[in-house]
């Protein structure tokens, strides 16, 4: 692996309430360097809690402890509400799920773009604006000029998350995680904006967290796949590995998730273990 970018040792995050603690991460662990990193699991494994934890993004009463969570030499439990400016946005990134819950809908596409620019460097309005309609272009959108004047309501669910990723990505950061970015596109919008985000991370050097439920999505897309199940990471392994997986629960997601080329009749079920969460 290379240069380690990102550092996570024994990361719990509880959720506190009236019917007791709610354990939605129990000592993850994991490292990353300037490579595409997967995590995997189902709706309520705590692959988004992990993603937003890093970004210091967990809402109170939400806990967060660690014994070790470290950023290219910092420690993000040590961070004040300052800190935490100074390094979202300019060194690490997150792409939400749906751009539509995520841009500012008064705000003109262009001007949000630029507006991220400008809060990390210092430099003038004409400059920003010429910064924001190349990372447009970056990410494939034909017209830069046009999208830049619309308003988000007038973006294609492909067009906003390609905004979305130039916003993320303007300030060029080391690290960008991405939640579920294509879960809402078809398949054809899906492999567009997967290829923009491969070429964006293999031309800048950056660091990727993909974070999805499409086992096929991240075993060809990334290189290394981390696998959840009740807030606990239960297995690691590379990519292309994934269908020799040797955790019951990754071979269960594996045998469950449909393929063209080999058609069955009905789809596997995932038979669950108490023992996995011991």
């Amino acid at each position: 692996m290379s240069e380690t970018l990102l550092e996570v040792e024994d990361l719990d995050v509880n959720f506190p309430g009236r019917g007791g603690v709610t354990h939605a991460v129990r000592r993850a662990s994991l490292t990353l360097g300037r490579e595409r990193l997967g995590i995997v699991g189902e709706s309520g494994s705590g692959k988004t809690t992990i993603g937003r934890a890093i970004l210091g993004l967990i809402p109170r009463p939400g806990q967060v402890s660690a014994k070790r969570l470290n950023f290219r030499g910092t420690d993000l439990m040590a961070l004040d509400s300052n800190g935490w400016l100074a390094l979202r946005g300019r060194r690490m990134s997150m792409v939400m799920q749906d751009p539509r819950y995520s841009l500012n809908p008064v705000l003109k596409v262009g001007e949000q773009i630029q507006e991220t620019y400008r809060l990390h460097h210092r430099t003038t309005a004409a400059d920003a604006r010429r910064r924001a309609l190349a990372m447009l272009e970056k990410v494939h959108i034909r017209d830069p000029e046009l999208v830049y004047h619309l308003y988000p309501h007038r973006l294609s669910g492909g067009m906003g998350q390609r905004a979305m990723i130039a916003m993320m990505l303007i300030a060029e950061p080391d690290l960008l995680i991405a939640d579920e970015p294509t879960s809402a596109l078809d398949v054809t919008i899906q492999n567009q904006v997967l290829r923009i985000l491969d070429d964006l991370v293999r031309q800048s050097g950056m660091g990727l967290i993909l974070i999805s439920h499409n086992l096929t999505v991240v075993s060809s897309f990334c290189d290394r796949v981390l696998v959840m199940y009740g807030g606990r990471i239960v297995e690691e392994c590379r990519a292309d590995e994934l269908r020799r997986a040797r955790h019951p629960y990754t071979q269960a997601l594996v045998a469950a998730a449909p393929a063209i080329d080999r058609p069955v009749a009905e789809l596997a079920t995932v038979m669950r273990d108490p023992a996995w969460l011991a």
